[in-house]
């Protein structure tokens, strides 16, 4: 069977070589007779993917020894309610950017900690849009912000310069491009983007924003500084997407870094978005400033053209091209492991349609 092109939003594409590894390693991980699968997280085997998992992560993002790397699991959905849990004050608030179905989820766990205030939001134009006439004071314990919105298609070009602690979740464009990173105080993301396969999350925190809250006899497996002490090992960490992740990021600086997969991604982008802006069969869902990289969500104009093109791209072995359910239309997910060819494949059928 040839290979698809997989355009899935996630669990997405990995780079051949990793599944290639970490096949092999679910075999007999570094020649010891052992699967990764069976082994210790104690033993030394992968106690340095641990260790070397969470150091590549500080290369690439040019963090210092101020910031700590934790590889947690519960997907970024645990990581709505652990940041309002470590980082909202006793009795104090948080501010939080509404741009989409993630935001509005952290925003909804947020309230069950404390007072949380919504400062700008697109919902009401269906999330088309990132707002921007917004500011932060101060008076807030922190501010949230989701950097791309995988079911509509927008992403944060910029962010704001605010009074308070910064805090984002990256978790469909992470490592996609280059970003002063240290202008974060944490920041999380799920893997099952960019990162490696689903079960693990990593969340990059500045350590001395901790233990800030009065708030006493916190749950330890939802404390932050538990896991550091550990860590990244307080409980059994998902031994598997770990060392998936490490092979993914391995991959990623081998060649050429963020850096260079900014390009690929913008070359990727710029195909794609120069093929609906031409073709007048197609359009997106969100204004033009504010498109995604990432994720490219279109509809098209003429659907009684629908089942020819759904016809024509499953024919062409594309794969997970179908829109979320509460938007419908179609998603092209270009993250970082995605072929510009496969890209090509697309547009080259969105061309044959007439």
């Amino acid at each position: 069977m040839s290979k698809k092109h997989n355009f899935s939003a996630g669990p997405c594409i990995l780079p051949q070589e990793v599944f290639e590894k970490s096949a092999q390693a679910i075999l007999d991980f570094n020649g010891i007779g052992l699967s990764l699968l069976e082994i210790s997280h104690r033993s030394k085997d992968f106690v340095a993917v641990m260790d070397e998992a969470r150091a590549i992560v500080k290369r690439l993002m040019n963090l210092g020894d101020d910031y700590e790397v934790l590889y947690l699991g519960g997907g970024a959905s645990l990581q709505f309610a652990m940041v309002p849990y470590n980082l909202m004050k006793v009795g104090g608030k948080a501010a939080y950017l509404d741009t989409g179905t993630w935001a509005a989820g952290a925003i909804k766990e947020a309230k069950k900690v404390g007072t949380v205030d919504v400062v700008g939001s697109s919902k009401e134009e269906n999330y088309s849009f990132i707002p921007k006439d917004y500011t932060v004071g101060s008076e807030y314990d922190y501010f949230h912000c989701t950097s791309n919105n995988t079911i509509y298609g927008t992403q944060m070009k910029s962010f704001p310069e605010v009074d308070t602690l910064m805090v984002c979740d990256m978790s469909s464009d992470i490592f996609s491009r280059q970003l002063d990173f240290s202008k974060f105080d944490l920041i999380y993301a799920g893997a099952q983007k960019n990162m490696g396969p689903a079960g693990v999350t990593l969340v990059v925190i500045k350590k001395e924003i901790l233990g800030k809250t009065g708030r006493e006899n916190m749950f330890s497996i939802l404390d932050y500084s538990q896991h550091i002490s550990k860590e990244s090992m307080y409980n059994t960490p998902p031994v598997f997407p770990v060392y998936a992740s490490l092979l993914t990021l391995q991959h990623l600086e081998n060649n050429g870094g963020i850096a260079a997969a900014e390009a690929r991604n913008e070359a990727k982008a710029k195909l794609l978005y120069d093929e609906i802006d031409s073709n007048p069969l197609f359009e997106t869902f969100c204004v033009k400033e504010d498109r995604s990289l990432m994720n490219v969500s279109f509809k098209i104009t003429d659907e009684s053209k629908k089942d020819e093109f759904d016809a024509a791209w499953k024919a062409a072995g594309i794969s997970g091209l179908n829109g979320h359910r509460s938007l419908g239309g179609y998603r092209a997910s270009l993250y970082n492991a995605l072929p510009i060819e496969s890209v090509q494949v697309l547009v080259d059928v969105m061309k044959s349609i007439k």
